[in-house]
């Protein structure tokens, strides 16, 4: 079994950061495979070799199969994945995070955990939305309705500047079909903004369950950050390529997200906004630290790999 071909799992300090990786890559109707430390795609054009640690998520459309062995390079290189179908999307796993440290699960799950820090994280939030704004001193309900106007402001120009009717928010996450032209381009873009902050949460080390505005769901925090961009770039994506009315709205909307994700560099943004969430100035994140202590009701933590037994004391 360790004569298997393919290369050895990299040390995650060789592997790029986050930041500096393409946002997706959508696949559909293919084999993917793998070759050395590259993603192999075979389809009826032919065959393509992906590094995999150049991209951050893999969509995987109608009609792909994956082999167990590139699932393994994957995995190892911080790779997520989302299965897309055609009702709707299934985030089904994740690769391993691209972090040996917990330091910002452990700052996450205590924010969340205390009403006065959880509330200052969801202003932080608000903030981000509402740069020129004091909403330092705004109740969670008051923070709702401005946040509500917005974004009914938002597709209210989209609809104006594409000449796209529009109705509401209205779609069937069961049934993708069922929803009109702009609710389809919608829930194709929001796919895509969702797969790539669930990803950068997963490679940060942080949990996708444990969010902040939204609670009660194991993708709570994803919905979190994808929110902080919707009315940026999925939303005027949707509107537009609505109106342009092209063959496949759903595959064309993908192409122009990936596009302004890329110009707008929303994975450095991501990585930055979330580090800036979950920061207090008194916990300093360590970076890519292999160490690994012991928890004490006294100390806090302790040194890890040192026999506590008392001197003199024969164990067996």
């Amino acid at each position: 079994m360790n004569n298997l071909p393919g290369m050895d799992r990299p040390a995650l300090q060789s592997l790029p950061q986050i930041g500096d990786r393409l946002t997706f890559l959508y696949l559909e109707h293919c084999q993917i495979n793998r070759e050395d430390s590259a993603i192999l795609v075979r389809d009826d054009r032919g065959t393509t070799r992906i590094p995999a640690a150049a991209i951050t998520v893999l969509l995987l459309g109608p009609g792909t199969s994956v082999t167990h062995r590139v699932i393994e390079l994957i995995g190892d290189a911080g790779v997520g994945i989302v299965w897309v179908g055609e009702h709707g999307v299934r985030f089904y796993a994740s690769g391993r995070p691209l972090t040996h440290s917990s330091n910002l699960i452990i700052k996450q799950a205590q924010l969340v955990s205390n009403q006065r820090t959880h509330l200052a994280v969801v202003r932080k939030m608000y903030q981000l939305r509402f740069p020129d704004e004091d909403v330092s001193t705004l109740t969670t309900q008051q923070l709702r309705g401005r946040e509500g106007s917005r974004v009914r402001k938002v597709y209210r120009a989209a609809a104006k500047a594409w000449n796209v009717p529009w109705n509401g928010r209205q779609f069937d996450p069961e049934n993708f079909s069922s929803g009109d032209p702009v609710n389809q381009a919608l829930s194709a873009g929001h796919a895509c903004l969702y797969g790539l902050a669930h990803a950068v949460i997963a490679a940060l080390g942080c949990s996708p369950a444990l969010g902040f505005i939204h609670v009660g769901h194991e993708r709570s925090f994803v919905y979190d950050i994808a929110d902080l961009y919707k009315a940026e770039i999925t939303i005027p994506v949707a509107f537009e390529m609505t109106a342009k009315n092209p063959e496949d709205l759903p595959g064309a909307v993908r192409r122009r997200v990936r596009d302004e994700m890329a110009s707008k560099h929303l994975l450095e943004r991501m990585v930055r906004d979330i580090r800036f969430l979950l920061s207090d100035n008194e916990t300093p994140d360590n970076g890519d630290t292999d160490v690994i202590y012991l928890w004490d009701t006294q100390q806090g933590i302790i040194k890890n790999g040192k026999n506590y037994a008392p001197e003199g004391e024969v164990t067996e």
